[in-house]
């Protein structure tokens, strides 16, 4: 039998999505929020308990500078005949429009003992944290892996260290879009495995 605790997380999984930065309407988060949400990043799974997830925040003036210093990273790292006016655009609106935004960083072991996929598996469960926590607190997500979050240069901005990895820049904010109707595309059963096990039929 379900448990009413069970049903409220089963509402807020379901219920969360994707809205995009631009879709965002400014309006700020208070910070406390924010910090409810790293406390519940922070209690992600972890083998060897490495925490390996660092996280960058930025709000208010910095978030706006850190766009147009974005939109300015892909400018400059961007052959000229594949820039796009429309994509630096896009890079400097996403940070007015959002409220806050998270950059989530692996921070690598440096004695490695995890593998590093084990813990790149860590810090996406701390940002997964982080967006269920923002759904319940009917705060708007976007999980953007776009722009510079993989090129070096963003590395280099951030001043991280050789072996660190971007996992994601989570923009945070409100919006006035409806809430969108959600659905998966391939049926469970079609993703669903049960091995014939001995004892059970």
């Amino acid at each position: 039998m379900d448990t009413p605790a069970f049903e409220q997380l089963r509402a807020v999984i379901r219920s969360r999505h994707t809205t995009k930065a631009l879709a965002m309407n400014g309006r700020e988060i208070p910070d406390a929020q924010i910090s409810q949400l790293l406390e519940l990043a922070d209690w992600a799974p972890t083998h060897g308990h490495t925490e390996p997830w660092r996280f960058y925040i930025y709000a208010g003036k910095n978030l706006k500078q850190f766009g147009e210093a974005h939109a300015a990273m892909y400018w400059a790292q961007t052959e000229e005949e594949n820039r796009a006016q429309a994509k630096y655009d896009k890079l400097v609106q996403s940070a007015r429009q959002a409220s806050h935004l998270i950059i989530t960083v692996l921070k690598r072991d440096p004695r490695g003992k995890i593998p590093e996929t084990e813990e790149l598996s860590a810090v996406s469960a701390a940002i997964q944290n982080m967006l269920l926590g923002a759904t319940a607190l009917g705060i708007a997500s976007f999980w953007s892996t776009g722009g510079m979050t993989y090129h070096p240069a963003m590395k280099a901005h951030l001043s991280l260290e050789e072996n660190d990895r971007i996992v994601g820049l989570l923009y945070l904010g409100y919006s006035d879009e409806p809430d969108k109707k959600r659905s998966r595309k391939i049926p469970l059963a079609e993703k669903t495995v049960w091995p014939n096990m001995p004892g059970r039929s």
